[in-house]
């Protein structure tokens, strides 16, 4: 369940009227929000890897609800998901050239002239495993091993290891930027050249958008068809309120402060609903 971005925004505004803080408009609220989601969500990974050596060394709590590192994989599971890359036309124009990009309801078109991209969202954070499809009979289905351009190089003219369909090799160049459209893509090289190019993929979390209309005194009025809610679980909510604060320069050493808010901002919302 992800987190109510009005439900944030109100617990925020709250606290800042009880302090005695001022105001925070909605532009720089979501600007705040959005750099606290993300260093939550980046934090997922050094923790992770931290409690896994736990599991190693068999110190890591095994009970269903109290294990650490399931928890925290459960918190990524929502950002991962299955893409599909698909082949563009190297611009000799562009170094370096560029078979294929990762493409989610968007593309990378060349003109004759200058590149133009669209922009990924979300982003690729982390590339998975990167499977090779090659149409044929038989057709052939492969997991690709990931190498540097060094050695994919190396690999791919060597007579011994030369890649094949069975055993395919790629290197990949992470977000490449288009330089005059200031946009990214996220670019795989596979050799041998596939049919088709599949992977499994954790995305950057979508910006949080409290969305707003003007109401007759110019005040904001929540607008939640324009509104995106957090995309962290549910249980990150007194983190985002906490981390957003931090950044207002407001320090909370009371929890039921946080606690009476968050049950005026939930009723708040329970009434613009009504």
């Amino acid at each position: 369940m992800a987190v109510s971005v009005n439900t944030v925004y109100q617990t925020v505004l709250y606290i800042l009227n009880k302090e005695q803080r001022g105001y925070v408009p909605p532009d720089e609220f979501n600007s705040i929000a959005a750099q606290v989601q993300l260093e939550i969500f980046n934090s997922y990974f050094p923790d992770g890897n931290q409690v896994n050596r736990q599991n190693q060394n068999n110190t890591q709590n095994d009970t269903e609800y109290f294990n650490v590192f399931d928890n925290l994989s459960y918190k990524v599971t929502p950002f991962i998901k299955e893409i599909t890359f698909d082949f563009i036309t190297p611009n000799p124009l562009i170094q370096p050239p560029l078979p294929l990009t990762y493409v989610d309801n968007i593309g990378f078109v060349y003109s004759s002239i200058n590149p133009v991209s669209l922009s990924i969202n979300p982003q690729v954070y982390i590339l998975g495993e990167v499977s090779c499809t090659y149409n044929g009979n038989p057709t052939y289905t492969s997991v690709a091993q990931r190498t540097s351009k060094k050695e994919y190089t190396r690999i791919k003219n060597s007579k011994l290891t030369k890649p094949t369909k069975q055993f395919p090799i790629y290197y990949n160049y992470g977000g490449y930027t288009v330089s005059n459209q200031g946009k990214n893509s996220y670019v795989v090289i596979p050799s041998p050249l596939p049919d088709l190019v599949t992977a499994s993929a954790i995305m950057v979390p979508t910006d949080p958008i409290w969305g707003f209309t003007g109401g007759a005194g110019g005040q904001y009025i929540n607008s939640f068809q324009s509104s995106i809610n957090f995309m962290l679980d549910v249980s990150e909510q007194t983190n985002l309120v906490i981390g957003i604060l931090k950044y207002l320069g407001v320090v909370i050493n009371d929890p039921t402060i946080i606690q009476v808010a968050e049950q005026e901002a939930q009723q708040t919302s329970i009434n613009e609903k009504s």
